[in-house]
């Protein structure tokens, strides 16, 4: 199966796509304070949850939303128009970093994408591109709260730790001004929903795809249980171009 379609399958019940709560992902939102006719930009959007949530904060704002899915990209188009959003809401089927704009954005949104882009800090370089001086980015990122097995970061990649992880986001000219550091309870719904999801999809798709389906979660759901659960940590930084 492909992996992306996997993907879509497995955020189907949890379209924030990261260990981040709707009421923390209105709190970050909130924060921005956003000025009228703000222009956001979302690269690895997904299935769209953080851009419509910010049209629904901010009714005169106006989005594009960038991924390379064309299964999270269906459906981010799907819940726009469910929730009347459509008209405000550009979506783009390509890579993040073969995005082009014309004019800046008040607020670039990459939570859990900046592998899209190379990693945080090319990330932060990339951003600096889109959005105008003193504009806003909300990056979410991975990080150790403990060094874990090397098999395990060897599968989950490289991550410094949280200071580590602030001052790699504050490198190309960024300042943090607000933080969400998702707690225990925000990971396991995250990951129970994923796995859950994934697993409920293959037991109602017996054949092939529903066994693919079943030994993608297991190995996932394995991985996390068993190496990264408590020790890889995800904040979501909020930071002024300076």
């Amino acid at each position: 199966m492909d992996r992306h379609l996997l993907s879509a399958i497995a955020h189907r019940d949890h379209p924030i796509a990261a260990p981040v709560s709707e009421a923390n992902l209105d709190r970050l939102l909130r924060r921005a304070a956003l000025p009228e006719d703000a222009r956001i930009l979302d690269l690895g959007c997904g299935q769209g949850e953080w851009s419509l949530r910010a049209l629904e904060l901010y009714p005169s704002a106006r989005a594009d939303g960038v991924d390379i899915s064309r299964h999270a990209v269906t459906a981010a188009n799907e819940a726009a128009v469910r929730r009347g959003l459509a008209d405000r809401l550009t979506l783009h089927t390509m890579p993040a970093d073969a995005f082009t704009a014309a004019r800046p954005y008040d607020l670039a949104l990459c939570v859990g994408s900046t592998h899209a882009l190379g990693g945080l800090t090319e990330t932060m370089e990339a951003l600096t591109r889109f959005v105008r001086p003193g504009g806003l980015a909300l990056v979410g990122e991975g990080y150790w709260e403990r060094p874990p097995a090397p098999e395990v970061a060897e599968a989950i990649g490289d991550h410094p730790d949280l200071a580590g992880t602030v001052e790699a986001a504050e490198s190309k000219g960024w300042l943090t001004v607000y933080a969400h550091v998702s707690d225990p309870a925000e990971w396991d719904e995250y990951e129970w929903t994923w796995t859950g999801t994934l697993a409920r999809w293959a037991a109602d798709n017996p054949g092939p795809d529903g066994d693919h389906a079943l030994a993608v979660m297991r190995e996932h759901r394995d991985m996390w249980l068993g190496g990264y659960r408590s020790a890889l940590g995800f904040v979501t930084l909020l930071l002024r171009r300076v």
